[in-house]
């Protein structure tokens, strides 16, 4: 058996906080996953409906895997104070450096030294058609909370998810019981109601999925409840009670350098200078034309009058999805 001591110094010294382990066998609850994709809870993000059969058993990418090794990086921080004005806000995941890049340069290294040491290992950290939850729950690194997030008690649920899957047995860790409760914090505090239950969230509705993953208008309904979220949301997480008091990250490249934008330069900057200025950054991800119809919800949640040149300008736009969301936000500031 492959000394488990050894990955806990190698994942420790490439800066992740926690390790689990678990026997590699079929994916855990994998069918509630499926049943969530046939419902089309997903919404556009078809890469999540991609590779079922290896989602459902990783074997099929390593035939000879025995374990499954979990590796959990925090990455919060305390919110800068709130600058007002035009201004927007960013999910905490998002403040820093793009986590794909940091975390994927640090488990290629890993790799590598496992590969050195003769383990055989296959994974990533959510880009490969892995459900990291449903591991992370199976190797004791969380539990999965109401809000659909992995919640490690007394530290919260701030951070990001990895999983190699490894040709070694190592000894597993014990599982988590629910330490949810009768708390539905998360479920309540919902602005768009996404949640049809307890771990059933219906990204469709979702304030995170139409800031960042859909391309398209976002539905009338639920533009109010988006508030002053720019880029994703993070009220199902901030409300949680094991998120009271969450240990800080010490990694540079997820300190707070876009919790607010300014919603003007987002609307009056060149597409070119708005992706240079995210370089490196998740939120280039909706790219400049879905920035600029989140900058429009925004400022029609704000209501604020000095926004209304801005927004008149906004509107002849040439393009048809920013105009529209700027007449929106027109219309609510009765503009």
């Amino acid at each position: 058996m492959f000394q488990r001591d050894r990955f806990v110094t190698l994942a420790q010294a490439y800066g992740f906080n926690h390790v689990g382990f678990a026997p590699l066998s079929l994916t855990p609850h994998f069918e509630r996953y499926a049943k969530w994709i046939d419902a089309g809870h997903h919404g556009k993000m078809d890469y999540l409906a991609r590779n079922p059969e290896v989602r459902e058993d990783p074997r099929l990418r390593l035939p000879n895997g025995a374990s499954a090794v979990v590796l959990a990086m925090e990455y919060d921080h305390h919110r800068p104070p709130d600058p007002g004005g035009l201004t927007g806000k960013v999910a905490a995941y998002a403040w820093g450096r793009d986590y794909h890049n940091l975390i994927g340069k640090r488990l290629k290294k890993f790799k590598k030294q496992l590969f050195r040491e003769g383990i055989t290992v296959w994974g990533g950290v959510d880009t490969a058609p892995i459900l990291e939850r449903s591991w992370a729950s199976q190797a004791g690194v969380g539990f999965n909370g109401k809000n659909s997030v992995q919640i490690l008690p007394a530290r919260g649920s701030f951070m990001f998810l990895s999983v190699l899957f490894v040709d070694v047995v190592t000894k597993a860790d014990t599982l988590l019981r629910d330490h949810c409760g009768s708390c539905t914090r998360c479920l309540d505090i919902c602005p768009t109601q996404a949640f049809n239950g307890p771990r059933s969230l219906d990204a469709r509705k979702c304030i995170a999925y139409w800031t960042i993953e859909d391309p398209g208008p976002i539905p009338l309904a639920l533009r109010e409840g988006f508030g002053r979220w720019f880029f994703g949301c993070d009220d199902c997480q901030t409300v949680c009670p094991h998120n009271v008091r969450p240990p800080h990250t010490q990694e540079a490249d997820f300190l707070p350098k876009h919790a607010w934008i300014d919603l003007e330069y987002i609307l009056t900057a060149s597409e070119e200078d708005i992706l240079s200025f995210f370089e490196g950054s998740p939120i280039r991800r909706p790219g400049a034309e879905g920035l600029r119809r989140n900058a429009c919800v925004v400022l029609g949640n704000l209501k604020k009058p000095d926004a209304v040149p801005l927004l008149r300008r906004t509107a002849d736009h040439g393009s048809a999805l920013v105009s529209e969301h700027a007449r929106w936000a027109l219309e609510q500031l009765g503009g």
